[in-house]
């Protein structure tokens, strides 16, 4: 009998969801970019505060970067407009 808190292997978390996104990415993304890459056919719209948090979250764990006017932001501290990257290999 499975866990009722359990989820399925096949269904990602958000920031799963995220980082699989940015890993197809060529680039940074913005947060409507990757929500419409998770539903392209539901009400992404919905998903944008969510990936917000999310993204907050795996900044703060060092997994991806928020970009605030082409610069590394703050992930505790930064408004208006954004986009995720990962972490630079060099």
């Amino acid at each position: 009998m499975s866990q009722p808190d359990s989820q399925p292997s096949a269904v990602l978390s958000l920031e799963e969801s995220i980082l699989d996104v940015l890993s197809r990415a060529s680039g940074t993304l913005s947060a409507p970019e990757i929500a419409h890459a998770i539903t392209p056919e539901g009400d992404w719209h919905s998903l944008l505060m969510p990936i917000r948090r999310a993204a907050v979250a795996l900044a703060v764990a060092g997994r991806l970067v928020i970009y605030r006017k082409g610069k590394p932001a703050d992930p505790q501290d930064f408004r208006g407009v954004y986009r995720l990257g990962l972490p630079r290999q060099d």
